[in-house]
C-alpha cells in the first residue's frame, strides 16, 4: 500500500466525517478577503442604485466560486495531491477577477477588456472545479452523472458574462447599454443558481459536518473583517483630526460588529452544526444547500452593505465640517439595510436548520426598518448610536430571555469538544 501511494504523488484522497478546516483552505481564503474590499472600494465611487446592483451580481458569483471549493474541501483533502496546484491556480484566477472589479461592467479603455477578463477567469475558476469532482467521481456513479450538467452550467453561465462584454460596446450608451448588461448579468446568476437548487441533490454529499460549518464561520469572518476594515478607512480617508465624535462613532460602529458577530455564533451556529451532524444522506446534502449555501448570501451581502454604510458614516463624522447634521439618506439606508438584510439571512438559516424563529430578532428587524426615516433626520452620530441601541438591545434580551437554552446548547457543544479531545489525546499516546 504504502509503495503504491509513494507512486502517485498526485493522488486525490477523499475527506472523512472527521474532517477539518485545514491551513491550506485558509491561505485559498486570502483573495476573497482583497475581493470583498475592492467590492467595498468599487461601490464607495459609485454610490448609486446601479453602482449598488453591480455590487451585488459580483458578490453571488464570486459567492457561486467560493461555494464550489468549500463543497471541494468537503469531499477531498485540500493539502494532499495534486489539489494545492488546483487551488493555487485557482488563487490566481480569482486575484485576477478581483482586480478587474471596478471594470466588469465599464471597461476601462488603453488595456484588456475588463468585463471579458473577468468572463474567462470565471470559467476556469468553476470549470476547475469540476476537474476535481471528476478525479473524486471515479468510484462515485452518482456523483459522475451530475457532472455534464454542471460542465453545461457553467458553459451557459459564462456565455451570458460573455455576451455580457461584448454586446453591450455595441449599444449606443445609455440605459440600454446599462441593463442589457446586467440582464446578461443576471441570467448567468439565475442559470447557476437555478440549476443548484433545481439539480438532482442524489449523488453530491457532505462528507464532514464539521468541516461544513466551520468554512461557513470562517468566510462569514473574512466579511466580518471587511467590514471592520471599510470602516476604519472611512474614518481615516480625509485628513482631519482626531475627534471625539469620531473616537465615539468608531466604538459604536464595533458595538454593532460584536452584536451581529455575537448574533450568529453564540448559540445559533452551534446549534446549526449539531442538526447537520445529526442528519445523513440527502437530507444533509438539502441543508447544506438551503441554509448554508443560500440563506448565508444575505448574510454576506448585508455585511457588504453595512461595511458601505459605515464607511460613509466615519467618513461624514469624521469631517468637523459636517459632522453635526445628518448623514446623506444613502448612507443611512445602506447601514439600517444592511442590518436588516443580515438579520433576515439569519433568521431563514435558523428557521431552515432548527425549524425555529427567535422572535428578538423579528422585532430587531422590525425596529431597525422602522428607525430609518427619524436616522435620515438626525445628526450622523445619533444614527449610528441608534443601530447601535438596537444591537446591544437585541444582545441583551436574548441573554435574559434564552438563557436557559443558550446554557444546554452551549454545555452539549463542549461536552462533545472535550470527548473529542480525549479520544485524539489517547490516540496520541498510543502511537508515540
Amino acid at each position: 500500500m504504502g509503495k503504491r501511494e509513494a507512486r502517485r504523488p498526485l493522488r486525490i484522497r477523499a475527506a472523512g466525517e472527521g474532517t477539518r478546516v485545514n491551513r491550506l483552505e485558509l491561505f485559498f481564503d486570502l483573495v476573497f478577503v482583497y475581493a470583498f474590499f475592492n467590492i467595498a472600494r468599487a461601490t464607495t465611487d459609485n454610490l448609486t442604485g446601479i453602482g449598488l446592483l453591480h455590487a451585488l451580481l459580483i458578490i453571488s458569483l464570486l459567492w457561486w466560486c467560493w461555494i464550489a471549493y468549500a463543497w471541494a474541501g468537503n469531499s477531498i483533502r485540500a493539502s494532499e495531491g495534486m489539489v494545492p496546484a488546483v487551488l493555487f491556480t485557482v488563487m490566481a484566477a480569482i486575484f485576477v477577477v478581483a482586480l478587474t472589479i471596478s471594470e466588469a461592467f465599464v471597461d476601462i479603455p488603453g488595456g484588456l477588456s475588463g468585463p471579458l477578463v473577468f468572463a474567462c477567469c470565471y470559467f476556469v475558476i468553476r470549470i476547475l472545479f469540476v476537474v476535481l469532482q471528476w478525479h473524486v467521481a471515479v468510484d462515485q456513479p452518482l456523483l459522475r452523472a451530475q457532472l455534464p450538467r454542471v460542465s453545461l452550467t457553467i458553459v451557459v453561465s459564462t456565455a451570458f458574462l460573455l455576451l455580457a462584454a461584448l454586446v453591450p460596446p455595441h449599444l449606443p450608451e445609455g440605459s440600454a447599454r446599462t441593463w442589457t448588461q446586467i440582464g446578461f448579468w443576471m441570467l448567468a446568476i439565475v442559470v447557476e443558481y437555478g440549476s443548484g437548487y433545481l439539480g438532482a441533490p442524489r449523488g453530491w454529499r457532505i462528507a464532514s459536518a464539521d468541516h461544513w460549518a466551520e468554512r461557513f464561520s470562517l468566510i462569514l469572518l473574512v466579511a466580518f473583517g471587511e467590514l471592520i476594515i471599510s470602516v476604519g478607512v472611512g474614518g481615516t480617508q480625509l485628513p482631519h483630526p482626531i475627534t471625539w465624535p469620531l473616537v465615539i462613532a468608531a466604538v459604536l460602529g464595533i458595538v454593532v460588529t460584536a452584536a451581529l458577530w455575537w448574533a450568529y455564533f453564540d448559540i445559533v451556529a452551534l446549534a446549526a452544526e449539531q442538526a447537520l451532524h445529526a442528519a445523513h444522506g440527502l437530507q444533509r446534502v438539502m441543508l447544506a444547500r438551503d441554509a448554508y449555501i443560500y440563506l448565508h448570501l444575505p448574510m454576506i451581502a448585508g455585511l457588504m452593505l453595512l461595511s458601505l454604510g459605515g464607511k460613509e458614516a466615519l467618513k461624514h463624522i469624521g469631517d468637523p465640517k459636517i459632522a453635526h447634521g445628518p448623514m446623506h439618506p444613502i448612507a443611512v439606508t445602506l447601514l439600517y439595510g444592511g442590518m436588516v438584510l443580515y438579520l433576515l439571512g439569519h433568521l431563514g438559516f435558523q428557521l431552515r436548520m432548527l425549524g425555529t424563529v427567535t422572535w428578538t430578532r423579528v422585532g430587531a428587524v422590525i425596529l431597525t426598518a422602522a428607525l430609518i426615516p427619524l436616522a435620515i433626520n438626525v445628526p450622523g452620530l445619533v444614527a449610528l448610536g441608534l443601530l447601535a441601541a438596537v444591537s446591544v438591545a437585541l444582545v441583551g434580551s436574548e441573554l435574559v430571555l434564552l438563557a436557559g437554552s443558550r446554557r444546554s446548547i452551549r454545555e452539549a457543544v463542549l461536552e462533545e469538544r472535550l470527548a473529542s479531545e480525549a479520544r485524539e489525546t489517547a490516540w496520541r499516546r498510543q502511537h508515540r
